[in-house]
């Protein structure tokens, strides 16, 4: 189990003092942390640059959850004529809406085989890649 150390991390070095000095050790589960219904949700690995507006890079990993309420503008995954998007739902217009540059929304149509597979309630940025193949 890890141990959580209740410091906020400056970008900026202003001091020789290490910021774990002083800190209470709490037991700290990530399981706990970052996902609200672990029967219900499944990770994910982002792929591609359209999301960029909204914080979620090539590679990053999204907590999915299938038991949320969607709603309006909720960034989600879904199933559209058999390929997995990350996109944000926007349930006025009917349509996906990217939020990186250059991407127009997409308006669903009838025909199209479209399923949400969940919200994306968290994405979590990796700054190494896995060692091992996933």
């Amino acid at each position: 189990m890890l141990k959580f150390i209740p410091i906020k991390a400056h970008a900026g070095i202003v001091g020789f003092e290490s910021p774990a000095t002083e800190y209470t050790q709490l037991g700290l589960d990530l399981d706990q942390l970052l996902i609200d219904h672990p029967s219900a949700t499944y990770i994910g690995i982002a792929e591609g640059e359209s999301m960029k507006g909204d914080g979620i890079f090539s590679g990053d990993l999204l907590i999915v959850d299938r038991s949320q309420t969607i709603k309006d503008q909720d960034v989600v995954v879904a199933n559209l004529n058999g390929v997995f998007v990350c996109k944000k739902i926007d349930k006025v217009q009917r349509c996906l809406v990217s939020s990186g540059r250059g991407f127009p929304p997409y308006f669903l149509r009838e025909g199209d085989e479209f399923q949400i597979e969940g919200v994306v309630t968290r994405s979590i940025r990796l700054h190494r890649p896995f060692k091992k193949q996933l």
